[in-house]
């Protein structure tokens, strides 16, 4: 038997005979060499409104206690190995639906997609996987699930500034871990996509209604379309001339 393709178990024992149980790690992962804005585009956070069909799950990692959460170096193990397709090498995001709290995730609201970071399999058994982390955008934890892996594609925006699209508002939703504020840098979705004619590199003006009679919106900054799904799309912000809120409207440059 290869030693790519030994079960997971075997490789599990092989481990337990020479490193101490309170220490099992994964084989060191070299890094990704990708640049800090690709990095920061494939940790970005995304929307959904409905929760995601997602067959694969963490489960737990190769520890004498019982963890919840894991890191580079740590082994992890998923609920699916050779008999529902699972090869050495293959690649997974790792993600989590985050909502509020009271939320009821019912398909009304959209809902926070995190993303923990990606992982590759480095032993296979029937039923079981053994993974190892390539990047870590948080902590991963159990239950997280999987999905493909695949790099986004960089998004250049358009020179071109047209003006902004007033009186078709768009209004600014959470980031990462719920954040409601941002700055510069940073990602954020907003309650636009497709269906909506809005596509990867569309640029956009974020205004804040400071609920004064007679006063214009005032500007805060801009930002760029980087992930467009159906209803919802993430932004990164490209200036601010203050921070953005949970709620402040969003135009498009059309």
């Amino acid at each position: 038997m290869s030693r790519f393709t030994r079960p997971a178990s075997i490789i599990a024992g092989l481990l337990a005979s020479t490193i101490p149980l309170t220490a099992q790690r994964a084989p060191a992962t070299p890094g990704t060499g990708l640049s800090a804005d690709t990095l920061a585009l494939a940790c970005a956070p995304v929307a959904a409104y409905a929760r995601p069909d997602t067959p694969l799950h963490i489960t737990g990692g190769q520890d004498a206690v019982t963890r919840w959460n894991y890191a580079p170096g740590d082994l992890l193990t998923i609920n699916a190995g050779v008999n529902t397709g699972i090869r050495v090498g293959q690649e997974f995001f790792v993600r989590r639906v985050v909502t509020a709290r009271g939320s009821q995730a019912n398909g009304s609201e959209p809902m926070i997609v995190h993303t923990a970071g990606w992982v590759r399999v480095w032993a296979v058994d029937d039923t079981m996987s053994l993974l190892t982390v390539t990047q870590a955008c948080d902590a991963i934890e159990v239950g997280d699930y999987l999905e493909p892996f695949t790099l986004p594609a960089a998004v250049i925006p358009n020179p071109d500034k047209p003006k902004p699209e007033r009186g078709n508002y768009a209004r600014v939703m959470a980031g990462v871990d719920l954040r409601s504020t941002f700055g510069k840098g940073d990602f954020f979705t907003i309650n636009r996509g497709t269906h909506d004619g809005v596509k990867p590199g569309a640029q956009f003006v974020v205004y804040r209604d400071k609920k004064e009679s007679q006063n214009f919106l005032f500007e805060v900054g801009e930002a760029v379309a980087v992930n467009v799904g159906d209803r919802v799309s993430t932004l990164r912000a490209t200036l601010s001339r203050d921070a953005f809120w949970e709620g402040d409207y969003v135009a498009e440059r059309k």
